[in-house]
């Protein structure tokens, strides 16, 4: 970023001269999630008070920010969020609005990798027959909580066109749809070098184009940025459209603003950077689904009826960077995590060095033994066995760190009810790896109907694991660690 929010600022450190470490009611610490809490307080223990934001067993991904929490951070002598766009993007602009302007306000994940933590490509792979056509934002930006805008200008074709995102519990949130014309509010909103997954649908067959122009809003000021205008193949032969041009029909494709050029791009991972002009979307007949029963859906046509659709693959509201931000599911990761804290602390309220580090450096040395604890159970797991079906990619890091192997599954068609092809190609896929257990985690049950009932058609153990949030009955990172190896080598077939 050219401005970065996410090192202690020079302002931040002269007020640490004059911090309030030696107040009976010690540093007042304002963190998003209860695992940053966990750190904060093994560090910070005598000297600090902290309070998190996303309460208990919540979801950072989605959380929804209160007046109340404005307040909460308002108070803050020094904050600390995750970021890497972990948590949902109101409660970023929360942070950077309301902790005042001399307190440090610090993104752990971005700050973590000088002391030794190994940052991950978040990678998606995806068996979709059609192209999995995106948005992404690229280049920078003056502040991390700015916002880009891409909006539909301009339409043409033989019928209907809409752009959507079903969340985690099915419901639909419309950006665009030319049944009901163009305005303003025909947007979808992206934070900085983010990425999303979305719906595109087509009524009739035909050739259409769709018009888009992007705004950044940062730190006040609105300036306009890119513009294209993309060209769709909705069941017609895309060779035929635009000779020459590249067909885009496979893939992973994102319509990219790049903040640095002013260029409105797509941009594909096997084929680079594409001019519109140059491009042609292939919607082709294999792509018609039929739209859902149910009123939600009813902005699509008549229930029943036929439309072209190329999904967005992952369920749920799916806003990510180019990085992996679960980085604490690798015990060393989170070490590096801690040496954040502690550095922050001892910057904001120097009188207090010597308990901060000593605080520190007993911590390190009980995650050190939990490093170990977790290397040992993974390792007792037969190596066939070291396979993770998830409901939510959270644990790269974990496989990454102790030698296992992710693989996932996806509902490519969101906006429905998992097919019979689509149960049959996850059964498959239990069965091919010969897996003995699939897990879960508690805070997101609403993604597992799936897999559980899969699973349990199997026979299939189904168990637990805890990637964002602490379980009730573990409250600390290091239980939490410990509950997770242990439960992977009880249902993976280890000594547990």
């Amino acid at each position: 970023m050219k401005r970065t929010l996410t090192a202690i600022t020079a302002a931040a450190l002269l007020a640490g001269c004059t911090g309030t470490g030696g107040d009976a009611d010690g540093v007042q610490v304002v963190v998003t999630t209860e695992l940053i809490k966990d750190w904060a307080e093994a560090v910070g223990a005598g000297r600090v008070d902290v309070e998190t934001v996303v309460p208990p067993g919540g979801d950072p991904h989605s959380y929804e920010p209160s007046p109340k929490d404005a307040a909460t951070v308002a108070g803050a002598e020094l904050a600390f969020t995750n970021h890497l766009l972990l948590e949902d993007h109101p409660l970023i602009k929360l942070f950077d609005t309301n902790v005042p302007e001399d307190s440090p306000n610090i993104s752990l994940a971005e700050n973590a990798e000088p002391h030794g933590a190994k940052l991950l490509p978040l990678v998606e792979n995806i068996a979709l027959d059609t192209v999995w056509l995106g948005f992404g934002v690229r280049g920078e930006t003056e502040s991390r909580s700015a916002e880009i805008d891409v909006h539909l200008t301009g339409y043409t074709g033989p019928g209907q066109a809409t752009m959507f995102l079903t969340d985690a519990f099915g419901q639909p949130e419309i950006y665009w749809n030319t049944a009901d014309g163009l305005t303003e509010a025909d947007a979808i909103t992206l934070p900085p070098n983010a990425h999303t997954h979305v719906n595109w649908t087509f009524s009739e067959p035909g050739v259409y184009t769709l018009d888009m122009a992007t705004t950044l809003t940062d730190e006040g000021t609105v300036t306009e940025e890119g513009v294209g205008t993309f060209t769709f193949a909705v069941g017609v032969n895309p060779r035929e459209v635009r000779p020459g041009a590249v067909i885009l029909d496979s893939g992973h494709v994102d319509l990219t603003a790049d903040l640095d050029t002013g260029a409105f791009i797509a941009r594909d991972d096997d084929r680079g950077e594409l001019a519109p002009a140059d491009v042609v979307v292939d919607v082709p007949t294999k792509a018609v689904e039929q739209i859902p029963d149910g009123e939600r859906f009813a902005f699509l046509g008549e229930a029943g009826a036929d439309i072209y659709q190329l999904p967005q693959a992952v369920l749920g509201k799916h806003v990510h960077g180019e990085v992996d931000p679960h980085v604490w599911q690798s015990v060393r990761n989170t070490k590096a995590y801690v040496q954040v804290i502690a550095d922050a602390l001892i910057e904001l309220d120097p009188d207090g060095r010597e308990t901060y580090e000593e605080n520190r450096d007993a911590y390190l040395a009980e995650l050190d033994a939990l490093d170990a604890e977790v290397a040992a159970a993974i390792a007792a797991i037969p190596e066939e066995n070291r396979q993770l079906i998830t409901t939510h990619d959270a644990f790269g890091y974990l496989a990454d760190a102790y030698g296992m192997q992710i693989a996932g599954f996806v509902v490519p068609n969101p906006a429905a009810e998992p097919s019979a092809q689509q149960v049959e190609q996850l059964t498959e896929t239990i069965a091919d790896l010969d897996v003995p257990a699939v897990f879960v985690e508690p805070n997101l049950q609403a993604r597992a109907s799936v897999l559980r009932q899969v699973a349990e058609d199997q026979g299939v153990q189904v168990c637990t694991l805890h990637g964002d949030a602490l379980p009730q009955d573990a409250p600390t990172y290091i239980d939490m660690m410990r509950q997770n190896a242990s439960e992977l080598s009880r249902c993976l077939g280890g000594d547990s």
